[in-house]
């Protein structure tokens, strides 16, 4: 006969693989942003988990399946409501507006049961201290409250000033814990050697960098072990924008200091098309 200890470590066991994959199969949303259902069907799975590892009874099994049942049922919901707009109304419910042009919808507090304070309380997690701010504020079916501010309240950003922006992409972490990672630096087109030749630039030995990533444009970012150090930022944009206009300034000052017809029109538009090729590239030389 197996001691019951034992027997509670090996069924908890089981348990912990159980739920594992069965979470696994519900998705990522078990673990973010749960639904009412969904929060219910996961009270419900640890309690079945905890009365599988502690209830020595002989029909200890039928817990696992009644996971099995609860994960089956929440499955089959989600996939209905994939189908079903009306489905997912019913299950998830419905946003609801608590704030418009400014105005709180007090009916609408009552219907969520949500104080004032707890409305303001939502705001301010959002950064936002003035209702009249306000031109739209949902609470999600999740809870949460997102906001949208007034237009004049909006903070600038370069679309409104017509500034074109370069596009940024992911950045890659090349050294963790003072190791050197080969695949993100083949992922970018380099290697071990032009790592090396970077951090001798920069005076740094690997060893002493707890983390280095670099952008799509080749350029290294470390953050030393030793906070109390510091690492002069990469300056290879800089310096490129600045040589780019050094020389098209140059090129000016050649159109303007010469007689000869042809080579004052050979400078001028030399220094229209680098002119050109400056302002293509200042969105990304300029950051």
């Amino acid at each position: 006969m197996m001691a019951e200890w034992v027997q509670i470590a090996l069924r908890t066991l089981l348990a912990v693989v159980v739920l594992f994959v069965l979470t696994k199969l519900l998705g990522k949303r078990q673990i973010s942003q749960l639904s009412m259902f969904e929060y219910i069907t996961g009270i419900t799975i640890g309690s079945l988990a905890a009365y599988i590892s502690l209830d020595m009874d002989a029909n200890w099994y039928l817990g696992i399946v009644a996971i099995i049942v609860w994960v089956g049922v929440s499955i089959g919901i989600e996939f209905i409501e994939l189908k079903s707009k009306a489905v997912r109304d019913i299950v998830d419910g419905k946003g609801r507006i608590m704030i418009k042009e400014g105005k709180i919808l007090e009916d609408n507090l009552k219907k969520e049961r949500l104080t004032v304070d707890e409305l303001l309380e939502q705001l301010r997690k959002k950064s936002v201290f003035k209702v009249a701010d306000v031109e739209f504020a949902i609470m999600e079916p999740s809870g949460d409250i997102n906001v949208l501010l007034k237009k004049e309240n909006q903070p600038l950003t370069a679309k409104h000033l017509g500034i074109k922006v370069g596009p940024e992409r992911e950045m890659q972490a090349v050294i963790m814990d003072g190791n050197p990672m080969d695949e993100p630096l083949a992922t970018l087109g380099f290697n071990r050697e032009w790592l090396n030749v970077e951090l001798e630039k920069l005076g740094v030995a690997i060893e002493n960098i707890f983390l280095g990533q670099v952008d799509e444009y080749g350029q290294l970012y470390v953050d030393l072990f030793d906070d109390k150090l510091q690492v002069p930022q990469p300056q290879k944009k800089a310096t490129l924008y600045a040589t780019l206009k050094k020389c098209e300034a140059d090129l000016e000052l050649f159109s303007l200091s010469t007689k000869e017809t042809a080579a004052k029109q050979m400078y001028e538009q030399c220094s229209k098309n680098l002119l050109t090729v400056i302002r293509e590239l200042e969105p990304i030389l300029i950051r």
